[in-house]
């Protein structure tokens, strides 16, 4: 979950290097980010397989050894680890911490006319504006079905440099069902998947019996969706055909969270409905085979309200919170009612007095930012220009309400109820940042900018404003281009997927 947060937000406009110059106050907000964090801890992993584990710590030890009670720099770490591992590290440094952007591993594989490997290499990219190719310490990994598991039969780890890096140990084998570049995610960086593994992954994600290697090739599928490289409604398919054997919490969160963003903004523009529709029923099948009591079946009931589209899944939904026809060993608890209900607003089947009832019985500070997030959800145009008007003609709210507000304000299921507050969000924008704090500022400029609308005008209207206000603050540009670069991603996605 980690990790995705990262590659997300170095593939962004406004990505910078780890090592990042701190001028002033914003740049220290603006920098508190998946770089700093997410990928900085990335490479650290990557840092203990490029020299060794028993050499990092070695190298650690005389470090802190050497410069214990005082102060250091980079170069004082990085002069003990080339002491214990041999390895020098200025131009692996320079290429990981001082440049931004992430690069893409593929495999290249020939094969003779028995299915032996004749050729393996690793082929890496960079982006064009950042186009540094790093070294990378990886695992490649061949997976082979062994009954009914797809299970790892071989390994080996390697050197990745440049653009082709030949793979001699892997010569003379037999061709694999599947193969995994960075197989035991030692290294940062995307990967694809050959087309014979991608088939081999689509029809047996769930039988592959190492969850890390099903993490990283549920990411691989994720990232080529994201990239345009694969329609968004394979990736649909293929998480639904999945998800319900998928065993790990969080690679079931994270991934239905990336099904809600395929369904509701990659797909083909006309394609969402029946792609809503078919998302909403199998998870709702699903959770009713699920294991009673366990994790999926909760995870599967809160994504099936956040995702319900019909008057079906309407009553399921109703189904529950009045015990009809509850689901063994599910608990309704608070929090999960709330979002129940907020997926009955959704679809104009809950209104502000069941709201209001609901909030009298859970009034807590949780239950004001559910409330305040339910009010935000009803799918009206009318509704959402309310809570637009709320959060930018007031600046007494407080921050957990305005991030709930915003929340349900891009709760939707048919963008176009957004489609009328477009100028309003960039005719907002320069006096929210000059009038509020720089979180609220900042939420409000990420949380209200009408993104579920994914078009070709809101791509255009982000464009004009940032070409009028060139001189507008720094970070305030950085959060709108960052807004832009999603929409821009779901256009590439939208059309891919059309082109399918």
């Amino acid at each position: 979950m980690e990790k995705s947060w990262a590659y997300r937000q170095d593939q962004l406009p406004s990505t910078h290097p780890i090592v990042a110059s701190i001028n002033d106050l914003e740049d220290v907000f603006v920098n508190f980010d998946g770089i700093t964090y997410a990928k900085g801890a990335s490479v650290l992993k990557q840092l203990v397989a490029w020299v060794g584990q028993e050499q990092f710590l070695a190298g650690v030890a005389a470090y802190f050894r050497k410069h214990a009670w005082g102060n250091t720099e980079l170069r004082d770490l990085l002069v003990e680890l080339e002491a214990t591992s041999g390895r020098d590290l200025t131009d692996w440094s320079a290429k990981w911490l001082e440049t931004a952007g992430v690069n893409t591993l593929r495999p290249e594989i020939e094969l003779d006319a028995h299915g032996r490997v004749v050729s393996f290499a690793v082929l890496q990219s960079a982006p064009a504006e950042h186009p540094t190719l790093r070294p990378h310490r990886l695992g490649v990994g061949f997976y082979d079905l062994r009954d009914g598991a797809l299970v790892r039969t071989h390994r080996v780890e390697v050197d990745v440099d440049g653009e082709r890096t030949e793979v001699p140990g892997l010569l003379g084998l037999d061709r694999p069902q599947l193969v995994l570049l960075n197989d035991d995610d030692l290294a940062y960086a995307k990967i694809r998947l050959d087309p014979t593994s991608l088939e081999v992954a689509t029809a047996h994600l769930a039988d592959i019996t190492d969850p890390l290697a099903r993490s990283l090739v549920w990411g691989a599928a994720w990232d080529a969706t994201r990239d345009g490289e694969t329609p968004a409604s394979d990736y649909v398919r293929l998480v639904l055909g999945n998800v319900a054997r998928e065993t790990e919490s969080t690679t079931i969160r994270t991934t239905l969270n990336q099904l809600a963003l395929a369904a509701k903004t990659y797909v083909a523009p006309e394609r969402r409905e029946d792609t809503l529709v078919e998302v909403g029923d199998t998870l709702w099948r699903l959770a009713r085979e699920a294991e009673a009591g366990s994790d999926l079946q909760f995870q599967l009931v809160k994504f099936f309200a956040h995702l319900a589209s019909t008057p079906a899944h309407g009553d399921a939904l109703r189904s529950l919170v009045d015990g009809s026809a509850g689901l063994d060993g599910l608990e309704i608890d608070t929090d999960l009612r709330w979002e129940i209900l907020e997926g009955l607003v959704l679809l104009d089947l809950a209104d502000d007095a069941e709201i209001e009832e609901t909030l009298a019985a859970d009034s807590t500070a949780t239950g004001q930012q559910s409330a305040a997030r339910a009010r935000a959800t009803v799918p009206t145009t009318d509704a959402k220009r309310a809570a637009f008007d709320r959060l930018v003609g007031s600046d007494d709210a407080p921050n957990a309400i305005v991030r709930a507000t915003t929340q349900g304000f891009q709760h939707v299921n048919d963008p176009a109820t957004l489609a009328p507050v477009v100028g309003a969000y960039f005719d907002a924008l320069l006096p929210l940042w000059d009038q509020r704090s720089y979180h609220i500022a900042e939420a409000l400029v990420t949380g209200l900018y009408p993104a579920p609308l994914a078009s070709g005008a809101l791509r255009d209207a982000t464009r004009d404003w940032l070409d009028a206000n060139a001189d507008a603050a720094p970070a305030l540009r950085r959060l709108v281009v960052e807004n832009l670069a999603g929409v821009e991603r779901a256009l590439t996605a939208q059309a891919a997927d059309e082109r399918a």
